[in-house]
């Protein structure tokens, strides 16, 4: 049976980041797989304080052979966009709201990179004085490689996305978009997919949920929760603590919580 990891919605916290790889290096050192993938469900950037040294910390780890994926995320896209073409029209962002609203985080993500950013409403900011500043300091690398993040990832019975998939739809033929932004109908959809879909995106509290027909691993690492760090076999998860595994049970599973 195919073993993966995953890992949930980051928002620049390089610290949970690092603990959520210690738990896999632990539970790969408990099974003896150094060779299953670790996914990363996307989001990277954006609300908290160290969105670059995130995307640093990615880039060498792959660069030096670590079986790592990373997906994109709506947030990765936003400040991708911002990077190269702000005045773009994002399709899902309402029109009174841009990647420096509060709200979504992107002050903090170019203050990473040591943009300084004034405290003020964004529509009292001089954005194109901003996009420069943005340009210049974002590495080349840095662009390249979240320009380079797939929507989408398939592993045995699990397709592993950021936010979700349309049903009846092939993965290869969904919509980018929806996949780094999708929320109905796709979380109030109770029937099987064709995988179990591992997703973020969405924060469902301090502990991960496993639905049936997807699993939901956002558990609001920026708000002050976790960031979950699961392992998936076939269609069964386990959430990853510094205790060992601790299961993630189907709705349709009664019974209290175990490790193993």
């Amino acid at each position: 049976m195919e073993r993966s990891y995953a890992i949930g919605d980051i928002h620049g916290h390089l610290d949970k980041l690092r603990a959520a790889h210690d738990r896999i290096a632990a539970d790969r050192a408990r099974c003896g797989d150094a060779a299953a993938p670790v996914i990363h469900l996307g989001d990277l950037t954006d609300r908290g304080p160290e969105s670059r040294g995130v995307i640093d910390y990615l880039i060498e780890g792959i660069a030096r052979g670590e079986p790592w994926l990373v997906i994109r995320g709506n947030h990765d896209e936003t400040f991708l966009q911002f990077v190269l073409d702000p005045a773009r029209p994002n399709p899902v962002l309402p029109e009174d709201e841009t990647w420096l609203s509060k709200a979504w985080g992107g002050s903090e993500t170019l203050r990473s990179y040591g943009v300084t950013v004034p405290r003020l409403g964004w529509s009292r900011l001089d954005l194109p004085a901003l996009h420069r500043a943005a340009h210049e300091a974002v590495p080349q690398a840095h662009v390249d490689f979240l320009r380079a993040r797939p929507y989408w990832h398939r592993r045995g019975d699990c397709v592993f996305v950021h936010a979700g998939v349309r049903r009846g739809v092939a993965i290869e033929d969904q919509d980018p978009n929806e996949l780094i932004w999708l929320r109905e109908p796709f979380l109030s959809d109770p029937e099987p997919f064709p995988w179990l879909v591992v997703h973020g995106h969405t924060v469902v509290g301090d502990d991960p949920v496993h639905f049936g027909n997807r699993l939901a691993l956002d558990t609001g690492a920026p708000f002050g929760g976790p960031l979950t760090a699961a392992v998936i076999e076939g269609r069964e998860a386990w959430r990853l603590t510094d205790q060992g595994r601790e299961v993630i049970a189907p709705p349709e599973r009664n019974g209290p919580r175990f490790s193993r």
